[in-house]
């Protein structure tokens, strides 16, 4: 049986990934399709350039930008995607919480973000990359993660995740630590980036030095031409957008986990029966552990 083919990321989940490297006047045109995709849909290309205050090529670059023909291909897009979603635009179930929301408003509002996210992220995902990835840290005689903040707690998770199928890595989210380990790096070790911006420091300096060692360098991130994806080898894109009093918030680290969770399994696969063992072992070990009425 033939795997299911994903459906490709909408445009959406395309034009937010590309925000921080619009020039002003594709960010102009960028604001009017995510403000009103409908209107954009029936616009002519001069219609939206003046509406935009921008030329013609601007627009026609901006659509290339989304690796789109041009913008006959933008309006069909935009009208296919529109007419998918006409019925999320109702109350409560937008990407953005008001002040007088309800909290029943904030639960849908969070679910279809959420799910958004993940769904993209599956559709965005370069598959082979993560396979790429995932060879990487089974054969990688060290494995370095790199994250701050709220992503660091992901990274311990797939460190946590690693450790139990037999592949130790270790977690840095101060940058000291992480410069002084990345310098340890080489040929044969993988390191692994994660930041939501593509553009903290702590973990672009980190992955850069891991890769002048020679070691091979993953970057998961949610803008694919981020200072962060530009230093690594390997790319892994989410594709979450964020939500007022949100930035950076669970639905970014929910498609983080998602595609970490994706790479555990990977590396899993690859050697299943050591992995099972491990996993067996390290289920014994804790299970008096739990509590037993």
């Amino acid at each position: 049986m033939s795997a299911v083919e994903s459906p490709p990321p909408s445009l959406e989940a395309r034009i937010h990934g590309l925000l921080p490297v619009l020039s002003p006047a594709q960010a102009r045109i960028a604001a009017e399709v995510l403000r009103d995709p409908a209107a954009v849909a029936s616009s002519t290309i001069g219609q939206l350039a003046e509406r935009c205050g921008t030329s013609l090529p601007s627009v026609t670059r901006f659509c290339l930008a989304l690796g789109l023909s041009g913008y006959a291909e933008l309006r069909l897009t935009l009208a296919a995607e529109s007419g998918r979603t006409s019925l999320s635009w109702e109350r409560g179930t937008g990407s953005e919480v008001g002040p007088d929301d309800s909290l029943d408003d904030v639960l849908r509002t969070l679910l279809r973000t959420d799910t958004r996210a993940l769904e993209d992220t599956v559709a965005a995902l370069d598959v082979g990359a993560l396979g790429r990835a995932a060879a990487a840290i089974s054969d990688a005689r060290r494995i370095d993660l790199y994250a701050v903040a709220g992503s660091a707690a992901v990274a311990e998770d797939l460190r946590l995740r690693l450790h139990r199928i037999g592949r130790a890595a270790s977690t840095w989210s101060d940058v000291h630590t992480a410069l002084a380990s990345s310098a340890l790096l080489g040929a044969g070790d993988v390191a692994v980036g994660i930041s939501h911006s593509g553009e903290t420091l702590e973990v672009i300096e980190p992955l850069t030095g891991s890769g002048r060692q020679g070691a091979t360098t993953v970057a998961v991130t949610n803008y694919p031409r981020s200072p962060l994806a530009e230093v690594a080898d390997i790319v892994l894109v989410t594709a979450a957008r964020d939500v007022t009093l949100r930035t950076g918030g669970l639905a970014g680290r929910h498609a983080q986990m998602l595609v970490l969770d994706a790479l555990y399994l990977g590396v899993a696969q690859r050697d299943y029966p050591l992995a099972e063992q491990a996993f067996d072992a390290t289920a014994d070990a804790v299970a008096t552990h739990r509590h037993r009425p």
